[in-house]
């Protein structure tokens, strides 16, 4: 039976360390490197919920995608704001799980986030976004390059990514025309609206990507091509949790370990309810109350 410190090992060469980026957290968090592992829990989140799903299946190693502990702490104690970050850890210890994360060295590896996002949405990979300079095969980097069997519409592009991916609370945005053509796709699991110039000199018709804010989004859309898809960022990460527990059955295979793997599907993107507008953007065009519907306003009530 291998121990921590074998698994981790064997998962450094899907993802090395190195591979990160220099502000990141990765590696082992917390748990014995000699403690043996014979069951293996993937997820995106390191939250409360996912913990105990740990402890709950028997796991020994909790793999996770985004860090714990990203900036520097100097207490694990499970209280104030950030105390559900200590409860976590005492959690895993009490359980005997230990916590590897896999981040940014996930997002540039070969295969990596990107590639099981475009595997999600059924997208051939053509080569990195933006390219590490650093491998010499072309292969690693940041996002993807992808191209579909056949052009879709815009609207019928957002409907497949819609499909493929996990269901989330906030689903998918889009911006541009809903008829346009889409043959090529640029993809980034996670936040990527950092990677507007790299899509636009690469010529994508569309950016799949999550968490793009007003201001990047809405100038990137005027400068021109591409088109946008906004979903959810946990939505666009948590394809890799199977990428990732199918790559590690592999290794656990080629050395006889057995181990078992699996994966969460609890929800752990942080919206949870969505509510659609109903009141038109223009207000000239919403029928005003009548005085009979309308109720009186208390003295200094809001209005």
């Amino acid at each position: 039976m291998p121990t921590v410190s074998d698994v981790v090992a064997a998962l450094d060469t899907l993802w090395p360390p190195e591979l990160a980026e220099p502000w990141d957290a990765v590696g082992l968090v917390c748990g014995d490197p000699a403690a043996e592992v014979s069951r293996v829990l993937f997820a995106v989140d390191p939250v409360p919920e996912v913990a105990e799903e740990a402890v709950r299946i028997g796991a020994d190693l909790l793999v996770t995608h985004h860090p714990l502990y990203l900036r520097g702490t100097t207490s694990v104690a499970p209280v104030g704001p950030a105390g559900f970050k200590g409860r976590v850890v005492h959690t895993l210890i009490r359980g005997g799980v230990a916590l590897l994360v896999a981040h940014t060295n996930a997002d540039r590896a070969d295969p990596g986030v990107s590639d099981a996002l475009a595997a999600a949405v059924d997208l051939r990979v053509t080569g990195p976004l933006v390219p590490d300079p650093a491998d010499p095969r072309g292969r690693r980097g940041l996002g993807r390059l992808c191209e579909l069997d056949a052009p879709l519409s815009l609207r019928d592009f957002a409907a497949r990514a819609a499909h493929g991916l996990p269901r989330t609370a906030t689903g998918l945005r889009i911006a541009g025309d809903p008829a346009a053509t889409v043959r090529t796709v640029a993809v980034c699991g996670g936040a990527g609206d950092s990677l507007f110039d790299a899509v636009r000199a690469a010529g994508a018709d569309v950016f799949l990507t999550a968490d793009l804010r007003h201001h990047p989004a809405s100038e990137a859309l005027l400068a021109g091509p591409p088109a946008l898809v906004d979903a959810a960022h946990w939505a666009t990460e948590w394809p890799w949790c199977e990428q990732a527990a199918g790559q590690l059955d592999e290794i656990s295979d080629r050395h006889g370990w057995a181990l078992r793997t699996h994966v969460s599907y609890a929800v752990t993107d942080p919206w949870s309810a969505h509510a659609p507008s109903t009141t038109p953007a223009d207000p000239s065009a919403a029928p005003l109350p009548t005085s009979a519907s309308r109720a009186p306003s208390s003295p200094g009530a809001p209005r």
